[in-house]
């Protein structure tokens, strides 16, 4: 067995107590998968390469280990790159000299390696960071859709169809988040989107089971409205989304500020209790909550009847949390994402070992509808805000999905706890 799938004594004890907590998968049907070893082939289509940015934390795992110091890593080989925008900090060039990567002008070439086919098992779509313009939403408008357009081109000249990864949110426009989704199922992409946020460690563990009856739910968040409002969703997506009866979408969608947002709290419509429970769980500055600047509410609800509250809290708040009100338990519930950022920000090797297990299964490892849904509430909410705060109804969010039971770090079956 490869070191990458190595289960050691050291490690099953280290973790065991923790992640047995955390869903109720049994062990055995989790270590009994087949695990990859061969690593498979890819191609990585990015738009910027600086230390730290997101193709340095996900590429560099493939490249020099889950530690990026050598040693174990990704069941996963990089065949070829296309970079859209060189900085003067640009790792790149650098790293494709050291490993022997070639980077290509073009996508179709990077995805053929230069060829006259399809040669890579996988395609890793990191259209995030680099200089683009954003929209009067304040949208950044990242040529997602476009890489995603020149990849699945590419298959359809070539004929031929292999799994592909889109960091981060779909779009981040809506039209073009429905375009990716749609296109994918048209041509029987196997396809994964999303945060790492949703993979990463939190803080503390919470039992939130499949099926569970949810009365109420906060989530918190911070920065800018775009960038992290797309993690702050996803981390409250993939709780909420345990709940019973599984997903059915989003009704409408509305965003807040100012006295109008607090006002939900004042009226009940939110919980103070689940509030206060979510925003415990984070870092915050000292003082009113309500008296801190560009503070938003994305509200929305659910087909189910089950409101959505994540409140953004970019000068007030420093994390990502949730709290939760189930019914079969008294106590409310709240956790929020464990962000470590050594060795190399740890919780993208989970967000990698999700990229590998559909690579190497052609299937993805938990659903892009998921990140879909989640790209649909942002952009609908930042509608919301341009058109002077209106309650959108959101027919085109009706979006349906089963939830999978995909683990999140620190996982003894996945790859060891990297700190």
């Amino acid at each position: 067995m490869s070191r990458t799938t190595d289960i050691t004594r050291r490690a099953w004890l280290a973790h065991t107590a923790s992640a047995a907590v955390w869903s109720g998968v049994p062990w055995t049907t989790v270590a009994n998968e087949p695990q990859p070893v061969k690593p498979k082939p890819v191609a990585a289509v990015i738009t910027a390469y600086e230390r730290g940015l997101h193709a340095d934390v996900l590429i560099g795992k493939i490249l020099e280990g889950w530690e990026q110091k050598g040693g174990p890593g990704a069941a996963l080989k990089l065949s070829a790159m296309y970079v859209e925008q060189f900085t003067d900090r640009d790792m790149a060039r650098p790293m494709a000299q050291k490993h022997g990567v070639p980077i290509f002008d073009t996508i179709e070439q990077a995805v053929t390696v230069g060829g006259n086919s399809i040669p890579v098992d996988g395609v890793i779509s990191i259209g995030e960071h680099g200089t683009y313009p954003s929209n009067t939403k304040g949208q950044h408008l990242y040529p997602r859709r476009r890489f995603f357009e020149t990849i699945t081109d590419t298959f359809r000249k070539y004929d031929k169809v292999v799994p592909v990864f889109n960091d981060k949110h779909l779009g981040p426009v809506w039209s073009d988040a429905k375009w990716m989704y749609d296109r994918a199922k048209q041509m029987n992409v196997p396809f994964m989107a999303g945060s790492s946020m949703t993979v990463g460690y939190r803080d503390p563990e919470i039992e939130v089971p499949l099926g569970c009856d949810i009365e109420a739910a906060v989530g918190i968040g911070y920065s800018g409205l775009d960038i992290y409002g797309s993690h702050a969703l996803e981390f409250f997506q993939c709780h909420v989304e345990r709940r019973q009866g599984a997903e059915r979408g989003v009704k409408w969608v509305q965003c807040l500020q100012g006295n109008a947002m607090w006002k939900v709290l004042d009226e009940g419509i939110i919980r103070q209790d689940v509030f206060d429970a979510a925003l415990s769980q984070v870092p915050h500055e000292n003082g009113d909550v309500r008296q801190s600047k560009e503070a938003t509410l994305f509200l929305f609800q659910y087909a189910d009847g089950l409101t959505g509250a994540v409140f953004m809290l970019p000068n007030f708040a420093r994390g990502t949390s949730v709290a939760l009100k189930l019914k079969q338990k008294n106590e409310l519930q709240a956790t929020r994402f464990d962000e470590r950022t050594e060795p190399r920000h740890p919780h993208f090797a989970w967000l990698l070992k999700g990229i590998e297990k559909m690579v190497h299964t052609n299937r993805a490892a938990y659903p892009v509808e998921r990140t879909l849904l989640t790209s649909g509430i942002l952009d609908r909410a930042l509608t919301s805000r341009a058109e002077g705060q209106r309650k959108l109804q959101t027919p085109e969010l009706a979006i349906q999905y089963q939830p999978v039971d995909y683990p999140h770090a620190p996982h003894p079956n996945l790859i060891s706890d990297p700190v």
